[in-house]
């Protein structure tokens, strides 16, 4: 029987200014509790979801963010808590922005496709160049136009990157060693990788030929959706010592964001694990309260399978933005005539936002193996911690915070509270607010690109729908999500970045 928004109430109670904890019995089987952090602006538009759902709407198809994450605290296996981070809102199965740990030792513990998503290791990848933005001004239309001929972009863009069946066999299993072997990549550009841009557990023979003949036309391709390339200037400096040790030194500098995934590719091994998990559940009677939540036992041939697949997914993205950058690189240097050597185009850092990951945790004063599971999440590693850069033991893991089309984006680090409260764990981007159907009922293709000029934005973009479906309406505020992220001290602000050149798909 379904509650009333006022029963619901009962189960979800604010801790402090930014955080919620939902009690167990919010929605049945809970084994741990739920939380999420959010500021004012943020709470009101994720009770309003819920208050939605109470009188029978949906968000596109799906349940309230906060339902979701009191779904995945009821999954075998969960540790600690289910967290929804500020930028949380309704996915498949798991919310964007739900971060959920599963015990490895735990024989019933489960891996579910839906906590990584479809567009496995979607991510951000952040260069630094010598420019300033006086450099860049004269010929930002020529630079945007240079970044949108060397890239491709859109729904069935195919790449240039040459490659044959057994080139991304080898890349699917080597990931940025492979871009480095073919010469697409250069030597520091590993360093500043998460899992230095290879997940060794990767078994190309885990992907399917299916998925493999989407993937294989498709590398160093941008695609569609939220996925974009962005010329950049540093606006703020939150920490001076954090920006110097990668590289930015004054505001000004011009930076290149570069946000992508795994394509074709990572969406079919996706769909193809759901299905083989829907079938190992009832084999091995796993009880969910959400269909879209299907998974398997960890040590199952399924659970098996799809890490070793979503590890050669993972490794197929780094191949991508690898690609891309060798792209954007080439970009650079025709515009100005120098090389990309020359004008300082290293990578900061490189993140995954969709991704699971077997990593070493303390849970209740013990040292646990988990596998984390970060959907629209970031890793946020603190200092010194032993899997984060030589360069930045200091400092923390740097965090790339994607903004939305025409808003600023942000570079957090990581902290030893991120480590307690959510297991090195932060926000991923701005979060979507409308559906993307709604947004383009709502907005004006020439209102959004009129303002986007209006703010000094040059854009190239190849569907126009998509203007109006990735606008900074259709979105939440990504200084509030970033800021909350700050405030509750699970990663920590070191620069701000503004765009002022933009290519999408």
């Amino acid at each position: 029987m379904s509650r009333s928004y006022n029963d619901e109430q009962a189960f979800l109670e604010k801790v402090d200014r930014n955080t919620w904890r939902i009690k167990k019995g919010f929605v049945p089987n809970m084994q741990v509790e739920g939380a999420f952090y959010i500021n004012d602006y943020l709470e009101k538009l994720i009770f309003e979801e819920l208050r939605n759902a109470c009188r029978g709407g949906g968000f596109g198809g799906f349940l309230p963010a906060m339902k979701q994450i009191g779904n995945v605290a009821a999954l075998p296996g969960i540790v600690h808590k289910s967290i929804g981070l500020p930028d949380v809102h309704s996915g498949y199965g798991f919310a964007i922005g739900n971060m959920a740990a599963f015990d490895m030792n735990n024989p019933k513990a489960v891996v579910s496709p839906g906590g990584v998503g479809f567009d496995i290791n979607c991510g951000v990848r952040l260069l630094r160049t010598n420019l300033d933005e006086q450099d860049v001004q004269p010929v930002k239309e020529q630079l945007t136009q240079s970044l949108f001929d060397h890239i491709p972009v859109g729904v069935g863009s195919k790449g240039v990157i040459p490659m044959v069946g057994k080139d991304l066999e080898e890349a699917l299993e080597m990931g940025v060693d492979w871009s480095l072997r073919e010469g697409y990549a250069w030597a520091e550009d590993k360093e500043h990788c998460e899992e230095y841009g290879r997940m060794l557990q990767a078994d190309s023979n885990k992907v399917s030929s299916k998925a493999k003949k989407r993937g294989l036309p498709q590398l160093g391709t941008l695609g569609a959706g939220n996925h974009y390339a962005e010329v950049q200037v540093v606006d703020e400096i939150y920490d001076m010592h954090a920006a110097h040790k990668m590289g930015i030194d004054h505001i000004g500098q011009v930076c290149l964001m570069i946000h992508c995934g795994s394509r074709g590719l990572g969406h079919q091994v996706a769909t193809e694990a759901l299905v083989a998990m829907e079938k190992a559940m009832t084999r091995d009677n796993i009880v969910v309260n959400d269909r879209q939540l299907a998974c398997a036992r960890i040590n199952s041939t399924e659970g098996q399978d799809y890490l070793k697949g979503m590890a050669s997914a993972g490794n197929y993205a780094w191949v991508n933005r690898s690609s891309m950058t060798f792209l954007t690189r080439q970009a650079f240097a025709k515009v100005f005539n120098m090389a990309p050597d020359d004008l300082d185009m290293h990578v900061i850092y490189d993140v995954s936002h969709n991704i699971a990951k077997v990593e070493e945790h303390v849970v209740d004063g013990k040292q646990c193996t988990l596998l984390v599971h970060r959907k629209g999440s970031t890793r946020a590693f603190p200092p010194h911690h032993p899997l984060i850069p030589v360069d930045y033991q200091l400092i923390g893991q740097p965090v790339l915070i994607g903004g939305t089309m025409g808003t600023c984006s942000y570079v957090l680090t990581g902290t030893e509270k991120g480590m307690t409260e959510s297991f090195g764990t932060t926000c991923h981007g701005a979060g979507r607010a409308l559906s993307r159907a709604k947004s383009r009922r709502n907005l004006d293709y020439q209102e959004v690109l009129n303002k986007l000029a209006d703010k000094g934005i040059s854009i190239r973009v190849a569907s126009p729908k998509l203007v109006m479906e990735e606008a900074p309406e259709s979105y939440k505020n990504v200084t509030d999500v970033v800021n909350t992220c700050h405030a509750v001290g699970i990663s920590k602000k070191a620069i701000k970045l503004r765009p002022i050149g933009v290519i999408k798909g």
